[in-house]
């Protein structure tokens, strides 16, 4: 008798003529001896119009590979490579926190990656995200709807190309701008399943943190969360909810809205940290640093081994927590690692960790409704915010979900790691889980990733917080 992934497999390709390439990477650059993981990257075409391809890094579960859940990442910006989730945020490796001086930085092992208990695929997208490219500049023209049905159909190739994946549960996750993406995702799949084109694909629903919905809610909360949290005083906070009454803040319709919205922007923006209101103010040096290596006998091996870095970023103070984002410009675009990587020549002249220079639409004003529509279907949805996040407040994210109108299934509680408050959290009828993590900033994995395991864990297993 057939095996049904290979029936299913074959109805796929029936449908679907998947350009993938792929390669299995047992050693990296700056690693030492070989991964403890397996890792795989590749390619997988996604607009053939103009020659555009995904490029991903997949790692599979460290527990029971054929049974845990999939897990497909998107990162957020729009356009911030899923190398950062990999390395910064939920993956298996991480950097050495140590100086820079020219040598090629240093990985080590992750102990609370999500891998430990799911399948990962970490995605860059959409079209000019990390490695992902295009072979047209016209492919790089990118927004909400063409990122949601790029990644849904890179998704369908993907599971072509790896059958015995097809009947794992399956999760669409994200945060910060993707988790804006995630649920459109999550929704043409849904939508695909009811035009039978993928009956066996087993999707169970979705997860979000820190996530932007598209709507007024994620800007206008940093005003009450500010005040809050003694940011801004009793006065200014009055003035701006007189002058600025029922107006969405990122489009001011009045001059006195428009005044008071400078003073918190200018006078008290300028110097939080928006991602950890309690950590560093950390501006970038505007010392080039490989410019400060210029006299070290060294200084022409560090730029001929990465000469893929055409505009070497400024670097932070050691102490400050996105050190570790300059190091991975020096990591990625080593000729070395590409090479380790199997990153196409030619294709990606320098890598950047969050790229800005393609036309990106956010013409989706919100994703409520496709929330809807998941939870409606009895889908699964977690969603969790970092407590001290002042760029997408949690306040705003508790609105739009109150907005939902669902039920309040258990109200309020706290959550535990260690024997230790990890956050609070309440659950509603709709399966929809909401959670704060306490100490946790913008995106709450990096701060906290012990207790966003613990969290995880939990919740992709059916059990309570």
């Amino acid at each position: 008798m057939e095996s049904p992934f290979l029936i299913v497999s074959l109805i796929f390709l029936c449908f679907f003529s998947s350009a993938l390439s792929s390669s299995v990477v047992t050693h990296l650059p700056g690693f030492q001896g070989p991964l403890p993981f397996y890792l795989e990257t590749g390619y997988v075409e996604v607009d053939e119009e103009h020659g555009g391809e995904f490029f991903y890094y997949f790692i599979e579960s460290e527990n029971k590979p054929a049974e845990d859940p999939l897990l497909l990442w998107l990162t957020g910006g729009p356009r911030c490579s899923a190398f950062s989730g990999l390395v910064l945020e939920i993956g298996p490796l991480k950097f050495v926190a140590a100086e820079y001086n020219g040598s090629l930085p240093s990985l080590i092992y992750h102990p609370y990656s999500w891998t430990k208990v799911a399948n990962v695929i970490f995605l860059d997208s959409p079209l000019g995200s990390g490695f992902s490219y295009s072979r047209k500049y016209e492919g790089y023209d990118a927004n909400d709807t063409i990122w949601s049905e790029q990644t849904y159909k890179f998704l369908i190739q993907w599971l072509v190309e790896h059958p015995q994946f097809i009947s794992n549960p399956l999760y669409i996750a994200g945060d910060s701008y993707a988790g804006k993406i995630v649920p459109m995702v999550a929704k043409r799949i849904l939508d695909g399943i009811d035009e039978g084109k993928e009956p066996l694909l087993n999707l169970q629903g979705y997860l979000i943190g820190n996530p932007v919905t598209g709507g007024k809610v994620d800007k206008n909360s940093q005003i009450p969360y500010a005040h809050n949290m003694g940011i801004i005083s009793d006065n200014l906070f009055e003035m701006i909810q007189k002058s600025c009454s029922g107006q969405d803040y990122r489009t001011p319709t009045n001059s006195q809205c428009q005044m008071y919205l400078n003073s918190f922007t200018n006078l008290f923006l300028s110097e939080i940290n928006e991602a950890h209101i309690l950590e560093a103010y950390c501006p970038e040096s505007r010392l080039n640093h490989l410019h400060s290596l210029a006299s070290r006998t060294s200084s022409k091996r560090i730029l001929k081994e990465n000469q893929n870095i055409l505009h070497p970023p400024p670097f932070p103070d050691l102490s400050c927590r996105c050190y570790a984002q300059t190091l991975a410009y020096y990591w990625v675009n080593n000729n070395f690692v590409r090479k380790a990587l199997n990153v196409r020549k030619g294709t990606i002249k320098e890598w950047i960790r969050c790229n800005r220079h393609f036309p990106y639409a956010k013409e989706n004003k919100s994703n409520i409704k496709c929330h809807l529509s998941l939870l409606q279907r009895g889908y699964r949805a977690l969603v969790y915010s970092g407590d001290h996040d002042l760029v997408i407040p949690f306040l705003g994210t508790k609105q739009w979900i109150k907005s939902l109108n669902s039920s309040i299934m258990e109200d309020w509680r706290s959550w535990h790691v260690g024997g230790q408050v990890a956050g609070y959290t309440m659950t509603y009828s709709n399966n929809l889980t909401f959670a704060t993590v306490k100490g946790a900033g913008h995106t709450a994995p990096e701060y906290k990733p012990q207790e966003c395991l613990a969290m995880l864990s939990r919740w992709i297993s059916g059990a309570a917080l």
